[in-house]
């Protein structure tokens, strides 16, 4: 079976964001001062297969955990669609 799962990687909430921070400012100059809290982070699309979305979800798991995400800083979540 065919898998796609887009992942979304975040700063964690508790972190000061320098890129989203830099944007913020930025929007405010560019006159968008009703735009607060901006975040940067990453979005990731990956197709595998797998035999069943048990599978799939494990695989994607141990991707975000072992590579895609630093879980010191980041946060992570996914939503896993069949193809």
């Amino acid at each position: 079976m065919t898998f796609r799962a887009e992942i979304n990687v975040m700063p964690q909430k508790a972190l000061l964001d320098p890129q989203g921070k830099t944007v913020h400012q930025s929007m405010h100059l560019l006159g968008l001062k009703d735009i607060n809290n901006v975040r940067i982070g990453k979005h990731i699309m990956v197709e595998l297969e797998a035999a069943d979305e048990a599978q799939a979800k494990a695989q994607v798991e141990k991707a975000c955990k072992e590579l895609l995400a630093n879980q010191v800083m980041e946060h992570y979540e996914y939503v896993l669609v069949q193809v």
